[in-house]
Parts: C-alpha cells; structure tokens; sequence
C-alpha cells in the first residue's frame, strides 16, 4: 500500500479482513487494495530478512515469522496478487473447537 501514496491522486489505503469456516478449517482473509506483489519477488516473500523496502525501514521478518507461526499451528499461509489492484494473504487454520 505504501508504494501507492506518493501518487496522492485520490487513493485511499484500505485493508479489509474476512473469516469463514470451511469444514474443519478456519480461512482469514487479509486484503489490501495496493499495487500487489511482483511476480519476480513473490516466491522470496516468506523468506527471513527479504524485503523490498530501503535499508533501516524494515527488517524482512514480519511474513517469515507469521508464515512460521502458522505452519506450528498445523495452517497454511498463502498470498493471492494481482498487479495493480493489491494482494489477499490467505490464513488456513484448523478449528478447535470447545
């Protein structure tokens, strides 16, 4: 999303979370309404210390370790892009329920 604010031109940042069950899984939905990922970039994304912002402005941890977490948990973490027009993280976790 932050890519996108210089342009100014009317663009209003936006992230948007969804849930549903989907038999004996919980989905979660994170969507953003950025320019989306670069394919050159995307298959790098979860790995440790990978970022695409300058040097000082982030330490490249934040998806390896929420893709990490999740896969303890016994989930997936997937990411759906589309240049342009932003990117969905997709969250899969087993339901527990009590």
């Amino acid at each position: 999303i932050e890519a996108r604010l210089p342009d100014g031109q009317g663009f209003e940042p936006t992230v948007s979370i969804s849930t549903k069950k989907q038999g004996d899984k919980v989905v979660i939905k994170v969507k953003d309404n950025g320019i989306g990922i670069p394919q050159e970039v995307l298959d790098k994304i979860f790995q440790p210390f990978f970022t695409t912002k300058p040097a000082g402005q982030g330490t490249g941890l934040g998806l390896s370790l929420s893709y990490d977490i999740i896969k303890a948990h016994g989930g997936e973490l997937k990411v759906e892009t589309t240049s342009g027009k932003g990117s969905v993280f997709i969250i899969q976790l087993i339901n527990q329920s009590a």
